[in-house]
């Protein structure tokens, strides 16, 4: 695979800084607005359209739209790519009718995550926003169902649009941890303010049994030295997020 290259000017005026992102060779350059005391992690996330913070919550705002190719971008899209074989989990690919469509998300998460006395559950829908701004959605098809049904639709880098249009990630984003970044990278954040990592940790593959009910555990991470808590993506149900969200989720609008 050939890795893009990530052009970037950052102007800092008036408190905030612009960071000019062109987000793959096949794409327009976009322009990202961060507050300057945003903390220095929110600002991996390069697919938002503007970061800012109000010292209790971090304020991420993106147009769910990837920057990597894919089959269910229109064919006059320069992301267009056609796409058949073999998807997520050996499975023979099977696209859906949807098509991909700009959402104007804004999510709002915790800055300083804690524990929640009482855990909630994920609902359908965002549960989180990857690096590139695209949605991280739950381990759940429509109603509820289980996720099954949906893999076979998952394009040539494992996400698909839903019938409104809003693409996303049930399962590990494969453009993040094999082009932008790396297997055991921080991907993104779930509403509740905890990181997100990939499937690798310590060169050692992360497995569920090694999580708790949550999907996730507490250690210590290249962004993270001290120690957090964070949620693995892993290659089989619940793939990212288990029982719900170990702290107190933030919202979503869009």
């Amino acid at each position: 695979m050939k890795r893009t290259q990530t052009a970037i000017t950052v102007l800092l005026a008036a408190g905030m800084i612009s960071v000019a992102c062109k987000k793959s060779a096949d794409s327009t350059t976009t322009t990202t607005t961060v507050d300057a005391n945003v903390p220095e992690v929110y600002k991996k996330i390069y697919g938002a359209t503007s970061i800012t913070a109000d010292g209790s919550y971090v304020y991420i705002k993106t147009n769910g739209t990837p920057d990597h190719k894919s089959v269910y971008y229109a064919t006059s899209n320069s992301l267009y790519e056609n796409f058949s074989g073999t998807t997520f989990g050996g499975n023979t690919f099977s696209k859906n009718p949807n098509s991909i469509s700009s959402v104007s998300y804004t999510f709002k998460i915790p800055l300083n995550p804690q524990s929640a006395a009482n855990k909630s559950a994920t609902s359908l829908g965002p549960i989180g926003v990857s690096l590139n701004g695209v949605p991280f959605f739950n381990q759940y098809a429509n109603t509820n169902q289980p996720l099954s049904g949906e893999i076979v639709s998952f394009d040539q880098w494992w996400g698909h649009p839903a019938p409104t249009g809003e693409y996303h990630y049930h399962v590990e984003p494969l453009y993040l941890t094999t082009v932008k970044a790396s297997k055991s990278a921080l991907l993104g954040f779930l509403l509740d303010g905890f990181p997100v990592y990939g499937p690798t940790e310590n060169g050692a593959t992360v497995t569920n049994a090694s999580l708790d009910a949550y999907h996730g555990h507490t250690s210590a991470t290249t962004e993270y030295p001290n120690g957090i808590y964070h949620y693995h993506i892993t290659s089989s149900d619940p793939y990212i997020n288990g029982s719900g969200y170990y702290g107190t989720p933030g919202t979503w609008s869009r």
